[in-house]
């Protein structure tokens, strides 16, 4: 359970104010758009890249160690950053 709330809030503070959330805060500010379309679509966008994710992590786990994946992963958010904050 501890692992379930630990996903949850990692996830759930990444995605918090991040161009999805905006993408779906303008979808749903549309008068005519139903609300629970514009949720039921984001709410599945959100679990299918979520699954692409756990079967990728799974699947890459079998060639590189745990440690390994930090690390690229680590390396991706700081090129990410610095590409955001030089682009602008």
């Amino acid at each position: 359970m501890k692992l379930f709330f630990t996903v949850f809030a990692t996830v759930f503070i990444a995605e918090i104010a991040d161009k999805t959330q905006l993408a779906t805060m303008l979808y749903a500010s549309g008068a005519q758009n139903s609300k629970l379309i514009v949720f039921a679509g984001s709410a599945f966008a959100l679990v299918a890249a979520s699954a692409l994710a756990v079967f990728a992590g799974s699947a890459l786990s079998h060639f590189i160690n745990e440690k390994m994946m930090a690390k690229i992963a680590g390396f991706a958010f700081i090129i990410a950053g610095l590409w955001i904050m030089l682009r602008s």
